[in-house]
């Protein structure tokens, strides 16, 4: 590893920290509000009135321009699962802050994380400054746009919602928004300022949307179950359309990018793993207002979400 990619890889984690504890206060706070059925606006206008919900944006927001600062140095292949490494500090916040039991298999699961990120980081290609073309570029990220619209425009029509949704649109904003900082440093790197401009807004709306929606699964499940799945989601997605949109060559790392794969899939599995953990499936709710949850479900579960009375 080069002295680049080391302080690429040390300003990820010092952007994976800011994550995962602002992650866990914006979990706290999010369940002492009032218990919502679907993505709403007005939830952010009532945490917005939270003073730790804000110092947990404000946190978040300091996490944005170390990531920007180790896509300078590493390529996004690194970049993203050593962010995903937060999870790890998730879990331990979430014992310690949120009352939620952390058993074998998380540990298990946050083991074979580090051992994936590891992998990546022995067979992570060379950072790239270049980027896919407009209609690659079209295709990716108007594929993640639209999952990231779905829950809203469901919301919009009336329709019921389904509860996997709010974590599949918060995974993809986060993607989205992984793409979008490789693109701005890029860009920034040819002197092409509005670009980057263009992608940082970008950027951020994709972020503020993953944001309501994560906010809103937060009312209704665990921290460390909602965590571990965006996470995979903002792994999975990012390094394995790299090669496509990200200008990252896979054939110029050892054994050809299979180590790269191996390494991904156990980064994403682990991350289910941890997901599919019952024995923190309902944990941690006491700090809900109003007493005990009106009904706590499953991720990827068939019922609907409905709009609050």
């Amino acid at each position: 590893m080069t002295t680049d990619v080391a302080l690429g890889a040390l300003a990820a984690a010092g952007a994976s920290a800011c994550y995962e504890v602002s992650y866990a206060l914006q979990a706290l706070e999010a369940r002492r509000v009032q218990l919502y059925r679907t993505v709403q606006v007005s939830l952010l206008a009532r945490l917005v009135r939270r003073r730790l919900w804000l110092g947990a944006i404000a946190l978040a927001a300091a996490g944005w321009p170390l990531q920007l600062l180790a896509l300078s140095f590493a390529p996004l292949t690194l970049v993203q699962p050593i962010i995903a490494l937060g999870v790890v500090l998730l879990l331990v916040l979430a014992a310690r802050m949120l009352h939620e039991r952390i058993g074998t298999r998380e540990l298990v699961g946050c083991g074979g994380i580090v051992l994936g990120v590891a992998g990546i980081a022995w067979a992570a290609p060379a950072r790239s400054d270049s980027h896919a073309g407009p209609l690659a570029l079209g295709v990716v990220l108007g594929g993640l746009a639209a999952l990231v619209a779905a829950p809203y425009v469901a919301a919009a029509g009336g329709r019921a919602l389904s509860a996997s949704w709010l974590v599949v649109a918060a995974g993809a904003g986060d993607a989205w928004a992984a793409f979008g900082a490789k693109l701005l440093v890029d860009e920034l790197s040819g002197d092409r300022w509005f670009a980057a401009a263009g992608f940082g807004l970008a950027s951020a709306a994709a972020l503020g949307a993953g944001l309501l929606s994560e906010t809103s699964a937060l009312q209704h499940y665990p921290a460390a179950r909602v965590g571990p799945a965006v996470m995979a989601m903002q792994v999975a997605i990012p390094v394995l359309l790299a090669p496509v949109v990200g200008g990252e060559h896979w054939g110029d790392t050892p054994l050809g990018g299979g180590v790269l794969l191996v390494s991904l899939a156990l980064v994403t599995c682990s991350g289910f793993v941890l997901t599919a953990s019952r024995a923190i499936a309902g944990l941690g709710e006491h700090e809900r207002s109003g007493g005990e949850p009106p009904g706590v479900g499953e991720i990827g579960s068939a019922s609907p979400l409905e709009s609050a009375p």
